[in-house]
């Protein structure tokens, strides 16, 4: 039976980027040995959409207001983009350090 899932950010600055999962994002954590973090995550959801071609997959990170958690996540130094309207919920984008970017939306849709 699968009790989980395990998603991968590759990053050119790991070590920077998992100081920010850890400092910014408040995600609890375990050392899996020579400081190699492994971070808990909230629960989640999977949604396959059509496309021309497969392989493609995206990770987007969820909250109850997008808003708040932005002004939250400002305060803390993080780049966020500005909230845009897209029809199925309100999105924003968070910059990582090392160059990678994490989609965060307020859904409008039920969460199972």
């Amino acid at each position: 039976m699968i009790d989980g899932a395990h998603v991968v950010i590759y990053s050119t600055d790991a070590g920077a980027d998992r100081a920010f999962l850890r400092d910014v994002l408040g995600f609890g954590h375990v050392d899996a040995g020579e400081g190699w973090l492994i971070f808990g995550l909230p629960p989640a959801e999977v949604a396959v959409h059509p496309a021309e071609t497969g392989g493609r997959a995206e990770f987007y990170l969820m909250c109850d207001d997008v808003e708040a958690e932005r002004e939250r996540l400002l305060a803390k130094g993080a780049a966020c983009s500005e909230i845009s309207d897209e029809g199925w919920g309100l999105l924003m984008h968070l910059s990582l350090p090392g160059g990678g970017r994490l989609g965060v939306y307020q859904p409008r849709h039920a969460r199972p």
